[in-house]
């Protein structure tokens, strides 16, 4: 019987650690789950810059609306986005700054475009961001949308 009890414990002491083949198959698995969540938190997060971005969007687009209800006018493409900031020389009907805390950036770092006349809103303006490339191009996020 004493014999018996040895080999188990030989068995037991053997067996502790993990095989390389357990191991690889540990480093695979790892590496296939990593490979599907992370690209999905990745979309996530850009999708988050896209939603910030229209959100910025809207509130200016408020700001320039407010501008024009109390000056007869959008601001000039020249005077751009700063005319909701700082009253421009030429208007007689501005009455406060009409975004709090200054020209928000994009969530890329970048400053927000404005032209008046637009080109996409022949009627209006066109406000956007370049999105994430930071020059005009097809992921731009503006008014339009």
């Amino acid at each position: 019987m004493m014999t018996m009890n040895n080999g188990n414990n030989r068995r037991r002491v053997l067996r502790r650690g993990f095989t390389l083949m357990e191991l690889l198959l540990v480093l695979v698995i790892l590496g296939v789950l990593a490979a599907l969540v992370i690209p999905k938190f990745t979309g996530r997060s850009e999708q988050a810059r896209e939603t910030a971005a229209k959100a910025d969007i809207a509130s200016i687009k408020l700001a320039i609306n407010t501008f024009e209800i109390d000056n007869g006018r959008y601001p000039t493409t020249d005077e751009g986005l700063g005319a909701l900031i700082t009253k421009p020389a030429n208007v007689s009907g501005w009455r406060q700054p009409y975004l709090d805390g200054g020209m928000p950036k994009d969530p890329w770092g970048n400053e927000y475009q404005y032209r008046y006349p637009g080109q996409r809103n022949a009627q209006g303006f066109d406000l956007w961001s370049f999105g994430p490339d930071g020059r005009e191009s097809e992921d731009d996020i503006g008014n339009w949308q």
